[in-house]
């Protein structure tokens, strides 16, 4: 009688081990595109794919593929060599941002703590992963689904530290946060009789 046939998940040994993904990874489009040749038209999927640690790193990424699982796995390729760190202050951004690639504009600000994210489809996303959880944002140009991940992105990538940020600040803001307040004294109470001494 033949021995039963294992499948290598169910092995203990190395084959079997599957490795801890780094990064989260998330489709977010993908699009059938066509090249026109001499004997008619080859089409080709391109995907467009975003991963992140949820700890202030996220990259994106573009690629073609003669299937949509080709294509897919390129890109995840080419937004882990893409991958930045981005600046983040208490789960939010240091400050507002805004950022133009092609025509798509974005607009990040910062929110306070329980806003959660104010933010649709491929901004949204993007911030997730990144690990930002309260913001505000709104798309101000072009839907391409591609230059709005590109606009988002380089919004990130333009954010300060928060300690560069509060030195940067104007001088009145900084020194009316810098100087403590003056005790206020407490008025004296003048009897009529002395006033007219």
């Amino acid at each position: 009688m033949a021995a039963p046939i294992r499948s290598r998940s169910r092995e203990r040994g190395p084959l079997g081990v599957q490795e801890e993904k780094q990064y989260d990874e998330h489709t977010l489009h993908i699009d059938r595109v066509a090249r026109v040749v001499k004997g008619g038209r080859r089409f080709r999927f391109r995907a467009l794919v975003v991963v992140g640690d949820h700890k202030n790193r996220v990259g994106i990424g573009l690629a073609k593929g003669p299937d949509v699982t080709a294509a897919v796995t390129k890109a995840v390729d080419v937004a882990k060599k893409h991958v930045i760190k981005i600046n983040l202050y208490k789960e939010t951004l240091p400050h507002e941002v805004s950022a133009k690639v092609g025509g798509a504009h974005i607009l990040l600000k910062p929110a306070s703590p329980g806003t959660g994210l104010i933010a649709g489809g491929v901004i949204r996303t993007i911030l997730e992963v990144s690990g930002v959880s309260n913001v505000l944002s709104k798309s101000l140009g072009s839907n391409n689904k591609a230059n709005t991940a590109y606009a988002t992105l380089a919004a990130l990538q333009d954010l300060t530290p928060a300690s560069e940020w509060v030195t940067r600040m104007p001088k009145t803001l900084s020194n009316v946060e810098a100087k403590p307040k003056a005790a206020v004294k407490p008025k004296v109470a003048v009897k009529k009789s002395e006033k007219k001494s």
